[in-house]
This record gives structure tokens, sequence and C-alpha cells, in this order.
């Protein structure tokens, strides 16, 4: 086990291969859980300890109210009309089935890595720094679109609760700027705004208004599940009643419904950004997660089953499928119960959507990617207010200004990008965890010690090891010196042992990469239907074969035993590895794969920008940038001569 240093990364001039060689050095570097910077405890971070004031019911609160959205209220008409038809509440089901997967993974690593940042944290600890720079970029881009989206869904929706598209104040009214035809947006910037305070104030008192409306929200919801299953039971229920029957477009539909209104469960990943703020992370950040999640599915399954039971699937109106199928049972006033929880609905949306922001940036500070301006923690209110402060002015300048739909798909490449690194983080952590713990560079003359230390120790181990091939000499020295004898066998055991260890963990880092291409190839051909048809099912059929020889050898392999002491221990353990993780990061990257070439043009400009700033400033910047290397299984022996000197 080697002993290693990044001081040479600190810049200097470098060509060619070698500067190349050293560039990836430096993606690829990986932090240790909970870094000093995090640690309450130490002197460092004393500015950056945010309040642990969270409890289960918090996190529920947080989890429904950034899941549950203004969608379901659209989607239930539009994925019922041209996907499943009755069959609706199975396409929720297996979409709720699908995001459990993310869900498993993601309450391992934030049990296991309670620090705010959540994905970007996860990837930098198993992954490397650069494709954790690349997961928080994009999630800052979600974040900051995701809350200029739905705030500007907000202003329609309070001005038909108040009587029609002018009925709001022309202060807050929707306005077009003459000779430039900009629309904009008063009422969602200054919501956005008013949120911003909200979140300044405090996680208790955040997370209590969230919680307010998150309520308001699903006494809606059941409004409609009661109501509505009164009017089936009265009609008839005549959604059932047809002759395409259960299933009009087949399997087929119901996994294409499924696909659509996957993008309706995200959003209990923003309770991983809590993990600092959370009382007793190991027991209560899984518990949010899977009861936040199971809610979520069961009001999604049990809403949609009513609507589609109340109205054919193809009367249904697209745009207010609820509101039109309580209309169409003469309950008319109906409109203005389901327009408030929309408005609540969003409203608790755009608190969850600029709630994580401020965390990303400051964890991205921390780590000396993003400037230190962002890592500050305000000492009252324990929450780190600049970022807020700066989240909310940049989101509400998009609301204002711009109209952020054509933008809204952008949103996803974000989500779907931190699921798939997540699962990818599960099953590294669970066959090749880091064996090597970053060290300040003051630590250089210690770790150099004891590496000669245990190069002596190798090399007697080899020699013990060329020894034990004359059986008369092994035997004449076990009966004269058993003292000498033991030590020598001891050696040579630790060596092998060594040896065959380091041969498990090669191939199932060469196992995890090999299972990611395939997926990366199935997914890209199965997805390609404009590709010839040969190429098509060869590519597919090479994909399949990476595939399943990944998995193969991942399930023939054994898992590492430092996994069991890997971060914090006794917290939720990931069931059905490696199927499940595998599973996971093939449904994430198909579906991000068929957002379309547009939405991967706008990504990738964005991602360019963020390449650039992790060049320029990030790498440079970066904590581990002089960090050393060392062992994991040494760590304690080099503290221990290290507070000696």
């Amino acid at each position: 086990m080697a002993f290693l240093s990044d001081t040479k990364f600190r810049g200097g001039g470098c060509t060619g291969g070698k500067c190349a060689v050293e560039i990836f050095k430096t993606l690829v570097r990986r932090k240790q859980v909970d870094s000093a910077a995090a640690e309450p405890g130490s002197s460092s971070g004393q500015h950056h300890v945010l309040a642990r004031a969270l409890t289960v019911p918090h996190l529920i609160a947080i989890g429904i109210g950034s899941t549950i959205g203004a969608g379901v209220y659209i989607l239930v008409g539009t994925v019922a009309r041209e996907h499943s038809g009755p069959a609706l509440t199975f396409s929720f089901l297996i979409a709720g089935i699908a995001a459990a997967l993310s869900a498993f993974c993601y309450a391992e690593l934030a049990s296991r890595c309670p620090s705010a940042g959540s994905a970007y944290h996860y990837s930098y600890v198993c992954v490397g720094e650069g494709v954790a720079w690349l997961v928080g970029w994009g999630l800052i881009l979600e974040y900051t679109i995701g809350a200029s989206a739905v705030s500007r869904g907000i202003s329609p929706n309070l001005a038909m609760l108040f009587g029609g598209p002018d009925s709001l104040p022309s202060f807050l009214a929707r306005q077009t700027i003459p000779g430039v035809g900009i629309v904009v947006d008063p009422c969602a910037a200054f919501l956005i705004l008013l949120v911003t305070i909200v979140l300044s104030l405090g996680i208790k008192e955040s997370t209590l208004f969230q919680g307010f409306v998150t309520v308001a929200n699903i006494c809606v919801m059941i409004f409609v599940i009661v109501v509505g299953g009164y009017l089936g039971f009265k009609t008839g229920w005549p959604g059932y009643e047809l002759p395409s029957g259960y299933f009009p477009y087949g399997a087929n539909g119901v996994l294409a419904g499924a696909s659509t209104v996957f993008f309706a469960y995200i959003g209990f990943d923003i309770l991983a950004n809590t993990a600092e703020e959370v009382k007793n992370p190991q027991r209560d950040l899984p518990l949010g997660i899977g009861i936040a999640l199971s809610i979520c599915c069961t009001l999604y399954m049990l809403v949609s089953a009513v609507i589609v039971g109340l109205v054919p699937y193809y009367a249904m109106d697209p745009d207010t499928p609820i509101s039109s199928a309580f209309e169409t049972n003469e309950i008319k006033w109906a409109v203005y119960v389901i327009t408030a929880g929309a408005c609540f609905a969003l409203c608790s949306t755009l608190t969850g959507s600029l709630l994580p922001q401020p965390r990303m940036f400051m964890a991205m500070a921390r780590d000396g990617l993003l400037p230190p301006f962002f890592s500050e923690v305000h000492k009252k209110t324990q929450v780190p207010v600049k970022g807020t402060v700066v989240t909310g002015a940049l989101a509400a300048f998009l609301a204002f200004f711009m109209d952020v739909e054509q933008l809204s798909g952008m949103v996803s490449v974000g989500t779907l990008l931190a699921f798939t690194m997540v699962a990818v983080s599960v099953l590294i952590l669970r066959y090749v965890p880091p064996d090597e713990v970053p060290l300040p560079l003051s630590f250089q003359e210690t770790v150099d010690s004891v590496s000669k230390q245990y190069v002596i120790c190798n090399n007697q181990g080899e020699d013990a090891d060329k020894e034990k091939i004359d059986p008369d000499l092994v035997s004449e020295t076990s009966v004269d010196f058993p003292l000498i004898s033991k030590v020598s066998r001891n050696l040579n055991l630790n060596f092998e042992a060594s040896i065959s260890e380091a041969k498990r963990r090669k191939i199932a880092g060469w196992s995890i990469t090999i299972t990611c291409i395939g997926v990366l190839i199935l997914a890209s051909s199965a997805s390609s239907t404009a590709l010839f048809s040969p190429l098509r099912y060869t590519l597919c059929g090479i994909g399949g074969i990476l595939l399943s020889t990944g998995t193969i050898l991942l399930t023939w392999i054994n898992q590492d035993d430092a996994r069991h002491s890997f971060g914090h221990t006794g917290g939720f353990t990931c069931p059905f590895v490696p199927f499940l993780p595998i599973a996971c990061i093939l449904i994430n990257v198909y579906l991000s794969i068929n957002l379309g070439g547009s939405t991967w043009a706008r990504v990738s400009i964005w991602l360019a920008i963020g390449v650039l700033v992790y060049m320029f400033y990030g790498r440079k910047n970066s904590t581990l940038h002089n960090a050393v290397y060392a062992p994991k299984a040494h760590i304690n022996e080099i503290y221990s001569s290290f507070s000696q000197q």
C-alpha cells in the first residue's frame, strides 16, 4: 500500500503527457468523510456549524413538500390521455419503485456521510473531485432554474384563485416591456424574495413554514380522493367502464407513462442536503426519506385512481384534469379548492428548491472549490445566510425577466446525474472503499518516516516468503526456534493476504467500470430508434454482455470488509447490492439520454462553463491541493508519531 503526496500538483510548469497525468490525478483525488473543515469540534470549523434541530417529522415535511408539486394536478391528464389510460395508477407505482431504488442508495450514503452537499459530497468521497464538481455544478443549475420555474407558475394560479387572469394588483401582475417583448413577472420575484427571508431566519422556522403549506396541500389531495371517491361510487366509475379495457396502450404505454411521472418523485434527495442539521442522521435520514417517498407514492396513486375513474381518459382536459373532472360532475366550486392546492404545492416546492442551494454552495466552498464567502454561517440563525441571499437574488432575477419554461428540462439532468453517481458511489463504497486518507502537508515527514518502516517490513515478508521454499529448513527452524518460525509465518501470511486483497480490489474496480460502460452503451443504443437496426441490435448486445459480465463478477467476488467501518457506522444499509444500484444506474442513464438533444445542448454549455471555473479556480484552491495521502490502516500510527514530534 503506497504513501502518496499531492504536493506535486501545486502548479509550476508541466508539459505534454506529464501535465495531462497530473490533471487527471487531481480529478480523481478523494477527500475524507466529514472533512476537518466540517467537523464541529475542530477549530477551523467553528464558523461552519449548522444548527442540529431537525427530527423525523421535520424531514417528512421537507421531503413531501419538496416532492409533491403542482405537476400532479396536470400530469394526471396528460399521461392518462397519451400513455397509460385507466392504468395510470400502475405508472405511478412503477415510477415510485424506480425512485425507491435511488432512495435506498441515498439512505445508506446519507447515514454514512451525514454532511451538507448530498450527492456532491458522496461523489467527492467515493469517486473523485472532478466528478463531484460536475455533480455539484449540475445541482446548482437544477435548484436555481427549478426555483425560478416554480415561482413563475404561482402567479397565474393566484390570479385564477382571485377571479381571473387580470385579478392581481398591477404591481404584481405580469407585464410586457414595450419594444423588447420581455414578459416580466413581479409576483414570482416577490415570492422568491419572501421565501428567501423565511429561509434566512433558521432551519426550524423555514421547516415550520414548509410544513404548514405541505399540510394544506395534502388536505386538498385528500379532498380530491374522498369527494372524488364518493362521486365515483355514485356514478359507477365511468372511466373504468370502457370498451378499450384497462390497458388501452398496453404495457409499453404504462412504462412510457412511468418514465414521464418519474420526475414527479424528484425532491426526496433534498433531505440529504440537510444532513448536518439533523439531530440523529443515522436513524432519522433513512426514516425521513422512506416515509416521505411512501406517502408521496400513495397520494399519487390514490388521486390518479380516482380521477381516471371519474372521466374517460380520452375526454380528460390535459391542462386542468382534476378541476374539469369535478366540473363534469356538477361540482364547479371545487376548482377553487384545487387551485388553492396547486398554489400551496408550488409554494412548498419553491421552498424545497431554495433550501439546498446555499448548503451546496457551503459544502463546495469548504472544500475550496468556491470562494470562502459561501461557507460562512450566521452565528445567530446558524444557516448560511450569505449563500441564501445570493441564491434568492439570482433566482428572483431569472424569474422576473426570463421565461424559464424552455429551460425547465435542464432541471432533470442535474437530478438524474446525481442519482446515477449516488448509485455508483454505493458500489464503490461496498467493493473498493477509499483506503487512503488525505492529510495536511505538515504531515509529510511523519508519513515518510512511517512509510520507511513498512517498506522494511514488506522486504522482510518477501525474504520470509523465499525462505519458505525449503521445507527442511522450515521444519528445523520450527523445532529449534519456534518463536522465529511463528513470526516468519505471520509475515508471510500478511504479505499473501495483501496481494490477494489487491487483486480483489482490482477485479472489483474493473467490474464496476465494465458495468457502467455496458449501461451507457445499452441505454444509448436502445434509445436510438433512428439508428440502423442491425447496428442498433449489435450495440444493444455488446452493452448487455458488458453489463451482465460486470454484474456477475460483482456478485461473485466478496465485498470489502472495510465497508463496515467506512464513515459513520450503525446506519441504514442498502439491500440487494450489487443488483439494486446497477438497476438504479440503468434507469437513470436511460432517462437522461431520453431528455432530448436540445436539453443536452443547453446543459453542455453550462457544464463547459463549470469546467472552466474548476480549471482556473477550483483545482488550484482545493483543500486537497497540497494534501499528503496515507493508507487508512496506518493513520492512527501516523497521528501518534506526529503528536510526539
